[in-house]
């Protein structure tokens, strides 16, 4: 259990993110994955990173039980400094990052990818920003690179979620697959991008990273500010606290049934 990382084949680094049951990432899992991107990225071999995950889906965010135990802040710091950490480690890797995504992909797991050179998704992926609904907000800076404006406001105020096939339509993912292919596939798209002249890849990277429209980093630490400040103020607890009411007795009321 934790960040697995392994040598495919020659000029690719495959790293998996493995938090059972659903990769709620907890905070030290954050800077682990976020070292082991930045080490991938340091090696002279390397020429590209596939990110994927094993468990129910590729990422449920932090772990927000790990907060709820803390009777003051310092696990919500160290869980969004965590995150920030991982998304800028995927974002300036010094090789392209190709984010292989199953299942549900939802809060971090959204800064994760939308940081990301390239994704290819199962046909079960979906994708989904629930802050709102947890009393916080961030990575609308990382939706907004996979969505049309307006619709990552839609998406980000209902918690809403899209398909892997919406935003294929949209071109922010490259490619969906049957679930069974998911590893074959985003492999091969990785050796394509590995079979080239490594100092011309990472030279790409930092031409395409210069002319960025977002400073990705300045976006996201702006939209923390408000997550502290909710949190601060205690509505991040009733929020939290009415959720988890809800959720309780949805599933009290599915039990009946």
């Amino acid at each position: 259990m934790g960040i697995d990382v392994h040598s495919a084949t020659s000029g690719i680094t495959v790293i998996t993110v493995d938090y059972p049951p659903v990769n709620a990432i907890p905070s030290a899992g954050w800077f682990e994955l976020a070292d082991t991107v930045r080490a991938a990225g340091r090696d002279p071999n390397n020429r590209v990173v596939v990110l994927r995950a094993e468990n129910r889906g590729f990422n449920a965010g932090v772990d927000i039980k790990e907060m709820q135990r803390d009777p003051g802040h310092q696990a919500l710091i160290d869980a969004n400094h965590g995150c920030y950490e991982a998304f800028s480690a995927v974002y300036e890797c010094r090789v392209p990052v190709l984010a292989a995504v199953h299942g549900f992909c939802l809060g971090g797991g959204i800064g994760l990818v939308g940081n990301a050179d390239v994704i290819v998704a199962a046909d079960d992926a979906t994708f989904g920003l629930p802050e709102v609904d947890r009393g916080a907000l961030g990575a609308a800076t990382h939706l907004s690179r996979l969505v049309p404006q307006h619709l990552m406001r839609a998406l980000f105020y209902t918690g809403g979620t899209v398909t892997a096939q919406q935003l294929h339509h949209f071109g922010s993912v490259y490619q969906v697959v049957p679930r069974a292919e998911l590893d074959a596939a985003a492999l091969e798209l990785a050796k394509n991008i590995a079979a080239k002249d490594a100092r011309v890849i990472r030279a790409a990277k930092r031409a395409l990273n210069g002319i960025d429209v977002q400073d990705v980093h300045r976006s996201y630490r702006f939209e923390q500010g408000f997550t502290f400040e909710l949190n601060l103020a205690g509505v991040a607890d009733e929020v939290r606290a009415r959720f988890d009411d809800d959720l309780a007795a949805r599933r009290a009321a599915t039990t009946q049934e």
